[in-house]
């Protein structure tokens, strides 16, 4: 794979068109400040890739509305939520095929889909900030260090793999809540109802309690009946296919 140059990862929204190319996938949901394998092999999604190369890098990883199977060769509903990602390196295959990793840059909600010109989708998109509101300033830091322990606990590690291994090393460094917020709800094998909220829920201190709560309760795998588990395949991620 081409390698990267980290000063290219920054995102300069004051560069951002507004307009953002979708990956729609049907169950998906990525986050900021993590880093996505995706596989790449539908032709409109090379025409994506191939365009996002030549111009600012950037995909927003959208997903499938409930229904999109019988669509998917068209244009299925989206939900309104996005991640607004960055091509960190790519591999073209001798077939034309792509593998490469994707860098959630921030959160992003669809404002309104463009008329199609392309063979992929594209839409006006809303870049979101996250809120830190003045009210939780004082138990923040607790907040952090409690989920930080709830989620070495909760990692769905890979066979072999050691229990104090980089991620653990990584949670004992001073990540923003928001950073680990966003690091917890990729990783675990959360139900997608709860991603999705997590993913459009731009005030820190919510999304952490959210997470406390869910960690609090029974495994996902034992979700009730209609919420759809993600499937633990531990950490790192595996490759996306779209």
């Amino acid at each position: 794979m081409l390698p990267w140059d980290v000063e290219d990862l920054v995102f300069d929204e004051t560069r951002f068109s507004g307009v953002a190319r979708l990956f729609p996938l049907p169950d998906l949901v990525m986050f900021p400040h993590v880093m996505q394998p995706l596989h790449i092999f539908e032709p409109r999604y090379r025409e994506m890739l191939n365009d996002a190369l030549d111009s600012d890098g950037l995909i927003a990883m959208s997903v499938l509305a409930p229904g999109w199977e019988a669509q998917y060769e068209g244009r299925p509903a989206i939900l309104p939520q996005v991640c607004l990602g960055k091509i960190a390196t790519h591999q073209r295959l001798d077939d034309g095929r792509y593998n490469l990793m994707l860098l959630g840059m921030r959160r992003a909600r669809v404002v309104a889909e463009l008329p199609a010109t392309r063979a992929f989708r594209q839409a006006e998109v809303e870049v979101l900030d996250d809120l830190y509101p003045t009210a939780g300033e004082a138990n923040r830091g607790e907040v952090q260090r409690e989920l930080s322990r709830r989620f070495q606990q909760a990692l769905p590690l890979k066979k072999g793999a050691k229990g104090h291994g980089p991620v653990h090393k990584l949670l004992s460094c001073e990540l923003p809540l928001g950073v680990l917020t966003d690091l917890v709800s990729f990783a675990l094998p959360l139900p997608m109802p709860l991603k999705l909220k997590l993913l459009a829920e731009c005030d820190v201190d919510r999304r952490a309690a959210l997470l406390l709560h869910s960690l609090g309760e029974q495994p996902a795998a034992a979700a009730p009946a209609g919420q759809r588990a993600a499937k633990p395949t531990g950490f790192p991620p595996r490759f996306s296919c779209n």
